[in-house]
């Protein structure tokens, strides 16, 4: 049985997108011209692939079979033309990354701009978002995360500083009404800004000092989605609403203006910086190579 490979790509497309807007914004072609496809592909395959609705779409069992066995065998073909790539002068296409928020505002901007201007033929599309995500079902070539989420079998290449700290920080006006805090489990007794993880789970707070690790669980009268919505939190902080704890790089610029004071900052904790991650095969697509051996460069 036969089938259009534009057609199985256009089923893909939609299916990863969880709908046909999406799906054409990501692809670049229209939500009518991705719904013709489907359609052709179902009429031809004799079964539904999506349930659709005026909202969304659902795969069906077949359409999920369906996209399990495809979505790697696309990923081939789309490899395998790539090894054209070794014939131009300088790499192109798309590259696609998913990353954290927190990569997003603090590790590409130091990076992005430089990369584009030496690669002009490549497109960089980054999908920023907080979750565990597998990122070759969400149709991306390499993530970036910290190595407690990095999924197994995969490569791992340094991006970003290697070393951040986690800082606690507040307004002044909020620290002299309600009094500067000597000891992590003092914070018990303050009006402290909370995240949530799409999970459902809280954010603890943990602390590091001469070999001694605390961890609270402090209240506040504000949680947040973690990435989403922690500018909210941070523009609270600097409102006097109480006390924020954050990526430090991602405050540094409040602390240096002091709108923000730093809170217990000799607890304050470090950990290892985040990471490019990729699958471990022997062929990566050009932009995905131009974009490894360009961070590996700055590393040198």
């Amino acid at each position: 049985m036969k089938a259009d490979l534009g057609d199985l790509s256009a089923f893909v497309t939609v299916a990863r997108a969880g709908g046909f807007r999406e799906g054409a914004r990501l692809s670049g072609g229209s939500a009518s011209g991705l719904s013709e496809a489907i359609r052709r592909l179902e009429t031809r395959l004799g079964v539904r692939l999506l349930h659709r609705t005026t909202r969304s779409v659902a795969l069906t069992e077949a359409g999920a079979r369906l996209l399990e066995r495809l979505g790697p065998a696309l990923g081939e073909v789309e490899a395998s033309l790539d090894v054209l790539n070794g014939f131009r002068d300088r790499p192109a296409g798309t590259l696609r990354l998913n990353v954290p928020i927190s990569a997003a505002r603090l590790v590409l901007p130091a990076i992005v701009p430089a990369f584009l201007a030496a690669y002009p033929d490549i497109v960089l599309d980054v999908v920023a978002e907080d979750g565990f995500v597998d990122v070759l079902a969400a149709g991306c070539d390499a993530g970036i995360r910290y190595d407690e989420r990095l999924e197994q079998d995969m490569i791992a290449v340094p991006i970003g500083p290697r070393r951040q700290r986690y800082a606690a920080a507040a307004a002044p006006a909020y620290l002299d009404r309600r009094g500067r805090p000597d000891h992590p489990r003092d914070l018990l007794g303050h009006d402290c800004l909370r995240g949530r993880f799409a999970s459902g789970a809280m954010t603890e707070w943990e602390f590091e000092k001469d070999g001694e690790t605390v961890r609270v669980d402090p209240t506040g009268p504000l949680v947040v989605r973690v990435g989403a919505a922690t500018d909210l939190a941070v523009d609270a902080a600097i409102g006097g609403t109480g006390i924020i704890m954050l990526f430090e790089d991602w405050l540094r610029p409040h602390l240096d203006s002091g709108a923000l004071e730093p809170v217990l900052q000799s607890w304050w904790p470090a950990f290892s910086g985040p990471f490019l991650y990729y699958p471990g095969r022997r062929h990566l697509p050009s932009p995905l190579r131009a974009f490894v051996d360009f961070i590996a460069a700055r590393r040198d």
